[in-house]
């Protein structure tokens, strides 16, 4: 039989159709190859042997020991039976229960004085230790040390089950379609397999499922880990040489234009680290293919400003630039900082302006009409180099000049799709050219995760905050532990504004959605809690607009304080946000509108309410919003959960440490891969199964290098037929489209 054929079958072939139908719709499971690639979650051992003086409760043990009686009972008007056995092994006594048709075996062969081997889970009945329905093996009565080791020490595989289907059915499943993994094409090439030392697949597969040692599984483990790094990897070195495929205009650093007068005129100089990515963009920007670069960077580690930097190199060499950012508040936020930056070099038409100037136009839905037309204007004419919108900037009327790069803020926000159409709109001299592209993130990604999901750009890393910026402290306020730590936040708030600084309050919600569930505990500001009812719900997030009418009328009465969230008026928001800039608010009460972007130097401090109902990047992202002038800031996190929950573990995590590095490894940890893997593992048959984003960095990073050589040397992969087979089956054709997208 054809060997790829053999693990395409059908599981209704091999196992019937009652299990297949099963299979197939609680886990997913199709064929005989998703079967044999289902492996097990860990292993039981059946253990060292516990004496049953020292038996302990809830934990699988296995025991030797004699039986010293039994006895069949019957309940239900002799309609039910039981049978019990009393075992001994000198130190103490154990009671077994078998109940119904589960009764025949045992019975005949449990005698009293016969000595057998026990596993089972250790429970509590009438006050008594027991066993019930425990796996046993019958020992002669010379039983050798060895029999009882063998059995002890055996290896009992627990599958990832359903309701439907026990761990112990899915391995019997499993015991019917091993004998077709010797057939598993392998699809690490040799040279590579035997370099690094891994077993060969169908060994590995036997391994994994039915392990005779410890050592096995970790065999098993090293080369199935390498199978899907490997085959992920080579799917992703073969986008990225794709992309070095496709035409792009080069946009070469020109001498003494924009960008010389722009860096002529900065107050400060670059750190390190911007001048470190600047030279890798402008490096990109001048070749003939696509620039695909991620850049990272720490809340306020000068991003903005990089790329800004590499708008104005383009806009040099006669291309224009656009930035896209997710939401119209930090479109307004860019175009403003952005001219402020810029200064007369934003004025570039004007009377006034520099003559090396462009125009920096501003695109989003809310426009007016006139303003809208003439910013249309200025991007097809080619008057604006910098145009800075939201997904406006899609729509099939905006029409470019010369677009040659496009700069993406906060790539998570923002569908493949999305990028894409913006993407298409480059053309030079008439003919299709991609734009260059720069995807920011101020979210840091672990390694793993952006070899594994972005793996298909380049990426930059800043990692120094420029000089001038100041520490923040952050602290978790336990509100219902200690009422008085809340009252001591306001007052820690209202000490700040004395100094002459301001204040954010974040919560978690806008507050006229929904009405409150009943016998919630309601919260007053100044942190007194009238606890709902026992077995009540978790009250609802706190509001913006409740809490924004507590503190003026509360703690914070006589300040200057004003809401901010998502559903007011744009022009609304505006005035907000431009007042608090400008100093004439104190506290502004706002949802997390105010992630990304605002840019305040003179708000030191940000209360957090509900502080476990974030994330703990984004809690991260929300704090970096303070500390951003000369004075420190101070980020406090008030949070109702008990000390020992996990969600305070989150947070003391994010009070512990202002590395985002460090938080988006714990936040991984926490949410496991899946989440945060997202749509790019869409696709049922290529998620991880074996593989952790986070622990598996060195199989991840050295998968990805062999990858690339293998696909350097061998584009097409010609060469290895069945490397070309498992990229097929790993890229459905809902997952190419992804990666074709990405």
């Amino acid at each position: 039989m054809d060997p790829v054929a053999a693990l395409e079958e059908s599981l209704k072939k091999t196992l019937g159709g009652t299990t297949a139908k099963v299979l197939a719709e609680h886990l997913g499971l199709h064929t005989v190859g998703d079967l044999l690639h289902h492996y097990p979650r860990r292993y039981a051992e059946r253990g060292e042997l516990t004496r049953l003086a020292d038996l302990p409760l809830d934990e699988h043990v296995t025991v030797v020991a004699q039986v010293s009686d039994a006895r069949v009972l019957t309940f239900n008007g002799g309609r039910g039976k039981r049978l019990e056995v009393t075992l001994t092994d000198g130190s103490g006594r154990l009671q077994l229960v078998f109940f119904g048709k589960g009764v025949h075996k045992p019975h005949k062969e449990l005698l009293p004085g016969r000595r057998a081997m026990f596993a089972g889970k250790v429970s509590v009945f009438n006050r008594k230790l027991q066993l019930a329905h425990p796996e046993y093996a019958l020992l002669d009565q010379e039983a050798d040390s060895e029999a009882v080791d063998a059995f002890a020490g055996q290896l009992i595989p627990i599958y990832p089950a359903c309701q439907q289907m026990a761990s112990w059915k899915l391995a019997k499943a499993v015991d019917a379609v091993l004998p077709s993994a010797q057939e598993a094409v392998d699809p690490l090439p040799d040279a590579l397999r035997e370099g690094r030392a891994l077993v060969p697949l169908p060994e590995a597969l036997l391994k994994i499922h039915r392990p005779g040692t410890k050592a096995d599984i970790a065999d098993a483990r090293a080369r199935l880990k390498w199978d899907e790094a490997f085959v992920l990897q080579v799917a992703l070195a073969r986008r990225r040489i794709a992309e070095t495929q496709l035409p792009a205009v080069p946009r070469p650093l020109s001498k003494d234009g924009i960008l010389d007068a722009f860096d002529a005129e900065l107050p400060f100089t670059l750190t390190e680290g911007q001048q470190k990515v600047s030279r890798e963009i402008f490096d990109d920007l001048a070749t003939d293919h696509p620039m695909h670069r991620l850049l990272q960077g720490e809340v306020g580690s000068g991003k903005t400003m990089v790329a800004l930097r590499a708008m104005l190199g383009v806009v040099d060499s006669g291309g224009q630039a656009a930035m896209l950012a997710p939401t119209e508040v930090l479109a307004q936020q860019h175009h403003r900082s952005i001219t402020e930056m810029m200064g007369e070099l934003a004025e570039g038409g004007m009377l006034g302006g520099a003559e090396h100037g462009t125009k920096v136009v501003l695109l989003t839905g809310s426009m007016g009409t006139a303003a809208r037309r003439q910013a249309l204007l200025d991007l097809v004419t080619g008057e604006a180099g910098i145009v800075i919108g939201t997904h406006a900037l899609i729509e099939d009327k905006v029409q470019f000049h010369d677009l040659g790069l496009v700069v993406v803020d906060e790539q998570h926000r923002f569908g493949v799709e999305q990028r894409d159409a913006l993407r298409g709109k480059g053309h030079s001299q008439g003919e299709k050219r991609m734009p260059h592209l720069l995807v920011m993130t101020a979210t840091p990604i672990p390694r793993t995760v952006a070899m594994t999901v972005f793996g298909d750009l380049e990426t930059s890393v800043l990692d120094q905050l420029p000089a001038g910026r100041s520490p923040i402290a952050s602290h978790v306020v336990p509100a219902k532990d200690k009422p008085h730590f809340l009252a001591r936040a306001w007052e820690r708030v209202r000490e700040e504004v004395a100094a002459g600084h301001q204040g954010y309050v974040v919560c978690p919600r806008i507050g006229d959605e929904e009405e409150p569930a009943k016998g919630s505990g309601k919260k007053s500001a100044a942190g007194k809690e009238e606890p709902p009812p026992d077995g009540e719900e978790k009250r609802p997030p706190l509001a913006v607009l409740d809490i924004a009418a507590q503190l003026t009328a509360g703690p914070l009465a006589g300040l200057r304080v004003a809401a901010l969230h998502g559903r007011m008026a744009p022009d609304d928001k505006d005035d907000v946000m431009r007042r608090f800039a400008a100093g004439e608010l104190d506290v502004l009460v706002a949802t997390t509108v105010i992630e990304v972007g605002v840019n305040v130097p003179n708000a030191t401090a940000m209360v957090i309410m509900d502080a476990d109902r974030f994330g703990v990047s984004q809690l991260h992202q929300l704090r970096g919003r303070v500390g951003r002038g000369a004075a420190p800031g101070l980020c406090l996190l008030v949070s109702e959960m008990p000390e020992a929950s996990p969600a305070r573990a989150r947070l003391a995590a994010v009070a512990g440490t202002l590395d985002g590095f460090e938080l988006s490894r714990i936040d991984l940890e926490q949410r496991r891969e899946g989440d945060v893997l997202g749509q790019a593992q869409s696709g049922v048959r290529s998620s991880l199964r074996m593989l952790s984003v986070i622990d598996d960095e060195e199989v991840i990073a050295a998968a990805r290098e062999e990858a690339t050589a293998v696909v350097t040397a061998d584009p097409a992969l010609d060469g290895h037929p069945e490397l070309r087979t498992a990229l097929s089956a790993l890229l459905d054709a809902e997952r190419e489209e992804y990666l074709d997208k990405g």
